[in-house]
């Protein structure tokens, strides 16, 4: 691609909407632009990028055993109340009606249209297993679409389903798509590293997500600094706390704490540690008051709390109408001992011998509580997010380090959520029927574009792997009326091109320092300069956009040399990726 007549708007300045690092490079080395509030418009350079991902993508799942489908982007209400997702699914979900007022959705997901499609088409167990995926544009109508590509509402993704027989099957074909996706994100030259995770709206039995560490990324991933443990915040356990030291023979008293409301306000006041407070926080689950129990220094997960309730999600409610579920218990007093109230407690609570709580009175706490003496010990479950340096539940070594990660991948066990819901049933080698076992496999192509520049910049712009890179090679064209800098630069391009190797050549009539700025916000993996004080000499100059001192080879040498760091480049990408730095 010749710069003169290519579409690349490069900014020297990004705009001010753009908060992440790769929203900003995407933006300035115009790779995107926005067309509305979480849509944008792939232009030339960063269509490249993002058919590299795909293709990558493309042939793992081949490789794999997948066959590839194109399912419709819009998709009939019936399917999804045959699911019961309609009404679940929530605002996300971008509804719409046709002339004859029928309803339909831009599918942000396609469990239900595979699904059917299984029923029509999938008779006996000979069939199966099958994996069917698809590579295609998803609509998610996000509440705040933010972070450019990252979190937009418009966005580029490969979904794979499968079908088995039983859930021995499934496990087989889950191993080989944690395989397939292991392999897809080495190849494109990312740290990452597989998850234990939560199944949220898809459902299932279990799931891992795929995470690119980054500082900008939205999840908390905790990981274990011995083993191989590794979980997302909404997953994450630890082992068992030790148990408090405190003796449990002083008696309970009542003590006022006037205007303290706050932990660290009645922690301060008390004299006590926030591990020896015990907070009570109200949630409605199912049109319900529940009255969770915490430890004073640890937060409450909200997606755990809705698990252990056994509901789609839980509310916290405002003051008001906390007054109004509890009976008028003061907000920042409420306590366990005498409520009436059902309470779940975090099992971290267990290990106190004796605490600190509100005493269902303004401006009074109780201290010296005791479980079974002052009060019954209640249903535990885990509840609150895990700190660093917790216990690691799998190992007796190991501690809990917190990561912040973007997800890029996400594989679940779906089980037959969605094939009994639609009938899916297939004879067995008996004759009878039987409901296949699913599984869903998905990949934000789109998303890893981005992933890929938070984990791969620097203060200039954009440090590709090779692998992605929209060029492996950038030639800057040092004057364009010089003829031995134009002969130079014409002969590497075309050498470049009939070895198959991808080229940019920047033949604008413009300033040098100009080029090296937009060569470097670009960032293509090798930079080489035909002009100058080099090229009189016989030689160019070959930067590598990593970094290190530019190299001098003679022009003779130079796609040689150009091929060779290119393989030396891929090869240290694809042996640095998947580990988990540790920092």
């Amino acid at each position: 691609m010749r710069f003169s007549v290519a579409l690349i708007p490069t900014l020297k300045e990004a705009p001010v909407e753009a908060h992440t690092v790769s929203h900003r490079l995407m933006l300035r080395a115009g790779l995107i632009r926005p067309l509305g509030s979480g849509i944008y418009t792939w232009l030339p350079v960063g269509l490249k990028i993002l058919r590299k991902v795909e293709a990558i993508v493309r042939q793992e799942m081949d490789a794999a055993g997948a066959q590839e489908v194109l399912m419709p982007a819009v998709q009939p209400a019936e399917l999804w109340r045959e699911s019961g997702r309609w009404d679940f699914y929530g605002k996300e979900l971008l509804r719409i009606l046709d002339r004859h007022e029928r309803e339909f959705c831009f599918g942000p997901t396609h469990e239900e249209v595979i699904t059917d499609l299984a029923r029509r088409e999938l008779k006996s167990y000979r069939q199966l297993p099958v994996n069917f995926y698809q590579i295609q544009t998803k609509f998610r109508d996000e509440i705040r679409p933010r972070f450019g590509i990252m979190r937009g509402r418009e966005f580029l993704m490969k979904d794979a389903y499968s079908f088995d027989m039983d859930a021995t099957g499934l496990d087989v074909t889950y191993r080989a798509m944690h395989a397939a996706y292991t392999r897809i994100f080495q190849r494109c030259g990312l740290g990452f590293r597989p998850v234990e995770a939560d199944t949220g709206s898809i459902g299932g039995s279990s799931s891992h997500e795929f995470h690119v560490l980054a500082s900008s990324g939205e999840d908390v991933i905790a990981s274990c600094t011995r083993c191989d443990y590794a979980a997302n915040l909404e997953k994450a356990t630890s082992a068992p706390l030790s148990a408090s030291a405190t003796p449990d023979d002083e008696p309970m008293r009542l003590v006022a704490t006037p205007g303290k409301k706050s932990i660290p306000e009645v922690s301060a006041f008390l004299n006590l540690p926030e591990s020896r407070l015990v907070k009570c926080l109200v949630v409605e689950a199912g049109g319900r008051p529940h009255l969770l129990l915490l430890r004073g220094d640890h937060e409450l997960n909200l997606v755990k709390a809705a698990n252990a309730l056994g509901v789609d999600a839980v509310q916290v409610p405002e003051p008001g109408r906390i007054a109004e579920l509890t009976g008028g218990l003061p907000v920042g007093y409420m306590g366990p001992v005498g409520t009436t109230l059902p309470i779940l407690a975090d099992r971290a609570t267990e290990s106190l011998v004796s605490f600190a709580c509100g005493a269902n009175q303004t401006d009074h706490h109780l201290t010296g509580v005791v479980w079974e003496r002052d009060l019954p010990r209640p249903a535990c479950a885990d509840l609150r997010n895990v700190q660093p340096d917790d216990p690691c539940p799998r190992c007796a070594e190991g501690h809990l380090r917190l990561d912040r990660g973007i997800e890029v991948g996400h594989i679940f066990k779906l089980g037959e959520k969605y094939s009994k819901a639609l009938n899916v049933t297939v004879l067995d080698p008996e004759g009878k029927e039987r409901t296949p076992i699913m599984g869903c496999y998905g990949i934000g192509v789109s998303r890893i574009v981005a992933a890929a520049i938070e984990q791969n910049h620097d203060d200039n712009g954009i440090i590709w792997p090779v692998a992605l890179a929209p060029f492996e090679v950038e030639i800057l064209l040092a004057n364009p009326n010089d003829a031995l800098s134009v002969q130079t630069a014409e002969s590497l391009y075309a050498g470049l091109t009939a070895m198959g190797i991808g080229v940019l050549l920047d033949d604008r009539d413009d300033r040098l320092g100009v080029k090296f700025k937009d060569a470097d916000l670009i960032g293509c993996p090798l930079r080489v300069m035909a002009g100058g004080r080099a090229l009189k000499e016989g030689k160019v100059e070959i930067q590598i956009r990593k970094g290190g001192d530019p190299l001098q080879v003679p022009v003779a040498e130079a796609l040689a040399t150009l091929r060779d760091l290119l393989g030396k480049l891929a090869g240290e990408e694809s042996n640095g990726v998947g580990s988990w730095t540790q920092n």
